[in-house]
């Protein structure tokens, strides 16, 4: 993979399970015959991932993936997700990066009823995280993801057991994901941000490592997982949850009416 150290702990000598499928398989046997072998400018720029977005949340690694993959794809749409709950670091750091790399950010936001309906208070991610995440993170992402074939991420299989065997190439629903960084160790996302001068989040100083929305969100302590401090007040929640239904459509979730 383009700039990425020799030698990492996460390589793995079998293709993980990730929904192959005919197309899957295709880009797999053409740009990623081993994990050794990755043509990530190739796989970007195949026919089959020409409507294709990025997903980010500006988080402390998010600036490694968005030079690379803006690097050789400098129209790529990079969709945020404004939940109304970040820290204004966050929001600084977004805007930051946006003028420095030349980024082409999409900004999501929850609908304004959907809000008003299901948490007027605003205080549903203190008692509700996972209806809290879907008002505010999954529906918008999961509407504005239909206009595209193919969108990218920024996960790791470092990140925590859930994401341990994540593959480069999946399916998320009918759209192909593309995770250019599962393989990635921590030491691969330091040289890179150090190799190519990347700003560091202002907050990864004050010891958070992946940060959310403020109100889920803490500083870890040193050794902590690098997630620990996400959802601290749920802690058997471990990501924003993604739903999809049996025939790859987003399920959405409404209150009833009393």
């Amino acid at each position: 993979m383009t700039d990425r150290p020799s030698t990492t702990p996460f390589d793995m000598p079998s293709w993980p399970t990730g929904g192959l499928d005919e197309e899957l398989t295709r880009l797999q046997e053409t740009f990623i015959p081993s994990l050794k072998d990755i043509d990530l400018r190739g796989l970007l720029h195949d026919p089959a991932l020409d409507n294709l977005c990025i997903v980010s949340s500006f988080g402390t690694e998010s600036a490694a993936l968005l030079h690379l993959v803006t690097r050789l794809r400098p129209e790529t749409p990079v969709l945020f997700l404004d939940t109304g709950k970040h820290f204004e670091e966050t929001l600084t750091y977004r805007d930051t990066l946006a003028k420095q790399l030349d980024l082409n950010v999409v900004v999501l936001r929850p609908e304004p009823q959907m809000l008003d309906e299901s948490d007027p208070s605003g205080t549903l991610h203190a008692h509700d995280p996972n209806s809290c995440c879907m008002i505010r993170k999954t529906l918008p992402l999961q509407d504005a993801i239909q206009s595209y074939d193919a969108w990218v991420s920024g996960r790791k299989r470092f990140q925590g057991a859930t994401r341990s065997v994540l593959p480069l190439l999946e399916r998320d629903g009918e759209k192909i994901k593309i995770n250019p960084l599962a393989l990635w160790g921590p030491e691969d996302i330091e040289a890179y941000f150090v190799a190519h001068a990347l700003p560091r989040h202002p907050l990864q100083s004050k010891g958070f490592q992946s940060i959310g929305c403020a109100p889920c969100t803490r500083a870890v302590s040193a050794g902590e997982d690098p997630r620990a401090g996400r959802w601290p007040q749920m802690p058997d929640k471990t990501e924003c949850g993604i739903h999809l239904g049996p025939d790859g459509k987003f399920v959405r979730q409404t209150r009833s009416r009393e």
